[in-house]
């Protein structure tokens, strides 16, 4: 009899440079065979579940990672509780169909924020202690909120505006179950953390995806506030750094990021990547994320690897 097939399982949140409609592009780099898998900027996780749903994960262990702590605590709960989750939504549903507008600040305002701002006093890695109706709430938000963006201003508080949206599909209850079987499968770790603490434990033939916040292409096209802290310049060459220590060690790496300048300096132009076996490919992507919707659509990227990359199917 031959093993069962892993359940057909999809993103549920929305992110702001997702990547599920270049899953076609980042197919041709998957390599065909490795070890561990690792997602250090893991977001809507589309990739991760790409890989699952087509059954190339089984077996394998997969470091699901991110240093923003409402993501992963809102991952984590899923895992732990996803019944739980399915009811708050639900309940949450409910209010945004009576008067979204009201509902959606509310809850923002009155229940998330002060939630948050409760855990954050209590100091350490507080993504362990996200409940269900937290995590409720998390979901909500995004799923209803501009564009699926996670923004803190300067005080550390969410407050992305409430998107216009007929019908948004608030709870997918089989999808979160679906999501959780998955997650809860051997092998699969989820934990807040920075992505240099990849190179602590990777090794040789394991296979790395990197999928940071852009860097701006214009001076009003950046949407990196998912932590307090941002990512910056700075974070954009440590995480070069990384890359090619990884490349060089032999591991199968690859980067998503824009084809800002700064980008090509330090992966097409730079001699140490090209060295460690690093090629920049550019891509057509479709964006959302502008405030103007004429400024949307097709826009380069680049996929950055030591991979070869099969031929277009």
């Amino acid at each position: 009899m031959s093993p069962p097939s892993p359940p057909a399982v999809r993103p549920f949140l929305k992110w702001a440079g997702g990547k599920r409609q270049l899953l076609p592009e980042i197919t041709r780099f998957v390599p065909p065979s490795f070890g561990a898998y690792c997602e250090p900027f893991l977001g809507s996780g589309a990739v991760y579940f790409d890989l699952e749903s087509r059954g190339l994960l089984e077996g394998r262990r997969a470091a699901l990672m991110d240093n923003n702590p409402d993501l992963i605590g809102a991952w984590l709960s899923l895992r732990e509780d996803p019944e739980a989750v399915i009811r708050a939504l639900r309940r949450l549903a409910g209010s945004h169909r009576d008067d979204p507008k009201a509902a959606y600040y509310r809850v923002r305002d009155e229940r998330f924020n002060p939630a948050r701002a409760e855990l954050i006093s209590a100091g350490g890695r507080w993504s362990e202690d996200y409940d269900a109706s937290l995590a409720a709430m998390f979901v909500y938000l995004n799923r209803t909120g501009f564009n699926g963006l996670f923004r803190l201003n300067n005080a550390g508080r969410f407050n992305v505006p409430v998107g216009r949206y007929a019908n948004p599909r608030i709870c997918d209850a089989p999808n979160l179950r679906a999501v959780s079987t998955v997650l809860s499968r051997p092998g699969v770790e989820l934990r807040e953390d920075r992505f240099e603490s990849v190179c602590e434990w990777a090794m040789p033939g394991d296979f790395i995806y990197f999928d940071p916040p852009y860097a701006p292409t214009s001076a009003t096209a950046s949407f990196t506030a998912y932590t307090p802290g941002g990512f910056n310049g700075d974070a954009q060459r440590r995480l070069q750094m990384v890359v090619v220590e990884l490349a060089r060690r032999g591991c199968h790496v690859l980067l998503s990021n824009s084809t800002a300048p700064d980008i090509t300096a330090l992966y097409a132009d730079n001699v140490m990547a090209r060295a460690a076996g690093l090629r920049a490919v550019r891509v057509s992507a479709r964006r959302a994320i502008n405030s103007r919707g004429g400024s949307r659509g097709a826009v380069e990227e680049y996929l950055i690897s030591n991979i070869p990359a099969r031929d277009r199917t």
